[in-house]
């Protein structure tokens, strides 16, 4: 057990000394970042709170419908923990750069796999903190349990991490040893894009907005018992919403099977993973240093590359080829095409199933006033998307941004490049959305030539936005371009981006209500409506064009001031 502690120290140690240096701008960000997921929590404890008050305020089936979401939430929580410490445990138990040393070292092999596990569990299980206390303690809330649901809540939810963590590494386990390490990485966020786009589609297409529907009252049953489908008896997470039910509901019924349960499956699956890992972990952690070998790039891909050269020389054409080489070649990135691609889908249906038929208002009010709020929606959509996939392109560079640096390409040219690397792709999406809802809510022409127009030119500006603090912000010594949205920089750029969206839809909300009076009642515009309508739409073209340009401008300046 003495190995198995000196491999653990250094992981402490480590987070010690970053916490315990942390000054200046580095203690700003942690402030910020702690008062952000603050912020979180609270917002996401108020809304829970809300629906379990609504749900208790439903006779006969409200306590029924509060059971089913805790035995969902927590179903969800433990399917997620798997793939995450499956994802995790490729990175701890096979990838990391001292595995060499730590197998060169006097421990056992079995300390070397309980180490890597307890790093496995402690970076995956932070999902449940973040995500599951503010929903579990407004169940508190709301029902008012005594102290004995606290205990419960705290130890079962180890326990059910630790299964996961364990289920986890071991599917892990058994792919490393069919598959090299690599190829594992491809497979399992493959399987984990298409999980997820999955469960998406289930839970958007079972319209969970039926059950405040008074005419489809009668379905609610049977809505229920689709809901609980996926839930068994066999199934970890129901031990433990079962065992919180019982303190929140008050029936006073015994738990102590679901406990003892699941901390002996906990135990055991530990066990379980210790005895495959003398079996098959060295070979597997040998099977993962081989090589990676690499297929010739498909004729759309050398297609689309060429076609990218052409208008921007060879310099500057090679730096975008090797971006886009780079987004295919890495199957954790362009595998969220898949979820953009899923999120379109459910975008659009989302409008197609509304009840506009249902609403007091006149329906040619309600439809222009979504298609115009739609814009707002659809804004936040494409900075969401440029955030994870256009801001951290600079950053991307890595070590190779220096030899950017002392090339004869410009910062202005660079930029530029990458500007206009992105904006075909974001416009076509960005009209997509826009195009279609409009279609599906059947608005009139006016309010889809505006829309249109608008978001050509809010789209300019997301995407200057997120090239520019993307150049404001570098971080070249991070890899990972999710942690890279994640950071500082890209939280300044989501306020921006949300800012200027906001902006826009202020100054055109007054103009487009007088076009769209105009054009449904038939009504005149006077001169000074007509003045007050153009000077909006001046306003906003403006601000899209200095939103487009001073980004770019400023990140030019930041890139040049590094040495």
């Amino acid at each position: 057990m003495r190995g198995l502690y000196l491999l653990l120290r250094p992981r402490y140690l480590g987070i010690r000394k970053k916490l315990g240096r942390s000054y200046g701008n580095a203690r700003k960000k942690l402030f910020l970042a702690a008062g952000i997921g603050i912020g979180f929590w609270i917002l996401l404890f108020v809304l829970s709170s809300r629906v379990l008050t609504y749900f208790q305020s439903v006779e006969v089936i409200g306590d029924l419908l509060a059971h089913h979401l805790l035995s969902m939430v927590f179903l969800i929580f433990f399917g997620l923990l798997v793939f995450s410490n499956i994802i995790t445990s490729l990175s701890n138990h096979y990838l990391c750069s001292d595995l060499d040393l730590c197998h060169a070292s006097p421990v056992s092999l079995e300390e070397i796999f309980l180490s890597r596990s307890v790093h496995t569990f402690v970076d995956s299980s932070w999902m449940v903190i973040v995500f599951g206390v503010p929903v579990l303690m407004s169940y508190a809330y709301v029902y008012r349990p005594g102290p004995g649901y606290y205990f419960t809540l705290v130890h079962m939810s180890v326990a059910l991490a630790i299964i996961a963590s364990q289920v986890g590494v071991l599917v892990t386990l058994i792919l490393v040893r069919l598959f090299p390490a690599h190829r594992t990485r491809d497979i399992v966020m493959l399987l984990s894009v298409i999980v997820i786009i999955a469960l998406y589609f289930i839970l958007r297409f079972l319209r969970p907005e039926r059950l405040v529907d008074p005419e489809a009252f009668f379905s609610v049953m049977q809505y229920m018992s689709a809901l609980s489908g996926p839930d068994s008896p066999y199934l970890p997470s129901h031990w433990v919403a079962e065992s919180l039910w019982v303190y929140l509901s008050g029936s006073g019924k015994g738990n102590g099977f679901n406990v003892l349960l699941l901390w002996s499956t906990a135990l055991a699956w530990i066990v379980i993973s210790i005895w495959a890992a003398k079996a098959l972990y060295f070979t597997a952690f040998s099977r993962s240093q081989e090589g990676r070998r690499r297929r010739a790039g498909r004729r759309v891909l050398e297609l689309i590359v060429r076609m990218i050269r052409r208008p921007f020389g060879n310099d500057l054409g090679s730096i975008l080829e090797k971006d886009i080489r780079i987004f295919f070649r890495d199957n954790t990135q362009w595998s969220q095409l898949l979820l953009l691609g899923a999120l379109v889908v459910v975008y659009l249906y989302n409008f197609s199933v509304l009840p506009l038929e249902k609403s007091p208002l006149r329906l040619e009010y309600i439809k222009n006033e979504l298609a115009f709020l739609n814009m707002a929606l659809a804004g936040f959509v494409l900075s969401a998307i440029a955030v994870r996939f256009i801001y951290p392109s600079v950053s991307s560079e890595g070590d190779s941004f220096w030899l950017i640096r002392c090339s004869p390409i410009s910062f202005k040219r660079y930029l530029w490049a990458k500007y206009a690397l992105f904006i075909l792709p974001m416009t076509i999406l960005a009209e997509v959305l826009i195009v279609m809802t409009n279609y599906l809510l059947g608005v009139s022409g006016l309010m889809m030539i505006l829309s249109s127009v608008t978001m050509l030119a809010a789209v300019s500006a997301v995407v200057s936005l997120a090239v520019g603090f993307g150049a404001l912000y570098p971080d070249f010594k991070n890899h990972n371009p999710a942690q890279l949205s994640t950071g500082f920089g890209g939280l300044m750029y989501m306020i921006s981006s949300a800012l200027f969206i906001a902006i826009v839809v202020v100054l055109e909300a007054w103009p487009a209500y007088i076009l769209m009076m105009s054009g449904v009642n038939g009504s005149w515009i006077s001169p000074l409506q007509w003045l007050f309508v153009i000077s909006s739409f001046l306003a906003v073209l403006t601000i899209s064009g200095l939103a487009s340009f001073k980004p770019i401008q400023m990140g030019i300046r930041a890139l040049e001031k590094i040495e």
